[in-house]
């Protein structure tokens, strides 16, 4: 996938090969310095008073370009990070298991001999290397499984007890009586697991025939299904048919603001009633504690990064940077930047940034196991294959985040 932006004023970025970050970084910083040109000029025309539609136009152009290139090299960073967790790429291979898969996909054929993933409802629970496959395609699209804790469970929840502390203490002299002191109280917190499921659907005779790989050809189909539903539950989920309870349902006024032990996560207003203002973001950053400052990063959907990407400094210094090189995120105040397509746009009264610790934040939790249910009948000439995983998440620590509420 390449990125070009139509010229203005003579103003031409050149294609970026996605799969060589050197190049893209290098495109993006390019961009970038254009973007501060053409900024410079908006400003100029500003103070002396008029409006130049194309020197407008050309920054709109240009700052497109940077959201464009920066994505591409954020995407380009996940699958690194996918790399690294799972062995440099390396997939483990049961022969066993994976020829039964196949037969399994094409004609629904479970021999007795490879039938160790057979279940009693005519199913096959997937090969373990299929099951991995489709997790680390999820990490690679999915911010929120990018950045949050997991845990992986085999029951249908989990409960966390919380220490509410409460211990007290004091000072005596030698042979002062020592009396009892008040002991430390515990809260807990229970996450419970949801279905969530994808049904992607081929003609029996693409299966006879196929000489894809149809077992990246269904995680494929899985993963796209399951990341697009699973983003937006991490991030507003209302736990309607067992959704996840999504990280904004925790913020002070929300749904769950009570629900945690510890309380809600705090928001901070962003100093202006229906948009957000550079020293809004500062106050942000300053209202986590610093014990969890060190992993903190901010995430925003790319319409908000467009927006905070012309704040400055006192000095004239842009606040967010690109990134400079591959493996590296672009910074806002010096802190990473996540763009999470699901959460919301600036407005009055919205969350639209959340700044912290998301691994100390927010805990999904799986379910062991991904099931597939191929289905020859219900519509033919179609086989469907109905594959189920169980998910759940809720609130860790909602002391390690912190949220921007546009207000003034």
């Amino acid at each position: 996938m390449g990125y070009m932006n139509q010229p203005a004023r003579g103003i031409m970025f050149a294609r970026a090969d996605a799969s060589n970050p050197n190049e893209i970084v290098m495109q993006l910083q390019k961009a970038f310095a254009s973007f501060k040109e053409a900024h410079a000029e908006q400003i100029k025309g500003v103070e002396a008073k008029f409006d130049d539609v194309v020197t407008r136009d050309k920054l709109e152009k240009v700052n497109a370009t940077v959201g464009d290139l920066q994505s591409a090299l954020d995407e380009i960073n996940a699958k690194m990070s996918v790399a690294q967790m799972s062995g440099n790429g390396r997939k483990l291979r049961d022969p066993e298991y994976t020829q039964a898969f196949a037969m399994h996909v094409r004609k629904g054929d479970v021999q007795a001999s490879l039938n160790k993933g057979a279940d009693a409802e005519g199913g096959f629970v997937t090969p373990t290397e299929w099951d991995r496959t489709i997790t680390d395609k999820l990490i690679e699209v999915s911010p929120m499984r990018q950045m949050c804790r997991t845990q992986t469970i085999s029951t249908g929840s989990f409960s966390k007890l919380f220490n509410l502390r409460g211990t007290a203490s004091g000072w005596v002299g030698e042979t002062t009586v020592r009396p009892e002191t008040a002991t430390p109280t515990m809260g807990s917190l229970t996450y419970r697991v949801g279905e969530i499921f994808a049904n992607p659907a081929a003609t029996q005779q693409i299966l006879d025939d196929a000489l894809i790989d149809l077992e990246s050809w269904l995680a494929g189909e899985v993963q796209t299904e399951f990341a697009y539903q699973e983003n937006l539950a991490f991030i507003s989920g209302n736990g309607t048919n067992n959704r996840p309870n999504g990280i904004l349902t925790y913020i002070t006024g929300g749904a769950n603001a009570a629900a945690h032990p510890f309380g809600a996560i705090l928001a901070t207003n962003s100093g202006a009633a229906a948009s957000l203002t550079a020293d809004g973001i500062v106050k942000l950053v300053h209202s986590l504690p610093s014990a969890f400052t060190g992993n903190a990063r901010f995430a925003m959907n790319r319409l908000t990064r467009n927006a905070v990407m012309l704040f400055k400094d006192g000095d004239g210094n842009f606040l967010w940077q690109p990134s400079y090189q591959a493996g590296v995120p672009s910074t806002l105040l010096g802190y990473a930047m996540t763009e999470v397509p699901d959460m919301p746009n600036v407005g009055a009264g919205a969350k639209p940034i959340l700044f912290g610790d998301f691994n100390q934040t927010y805990l999904i939790v799986d379910s062991v196991g991904t099931r597939v249910l191929r289905d020859p009948y219900s519509n033919k000439p179609y086989v469907q294959f109905y594959t189920t995983k169980r998910v759940g998440g809720g609130l860790l620590n909602p002391e390690a985040m912190k949220a921007q509420n546009v207000a003034s």
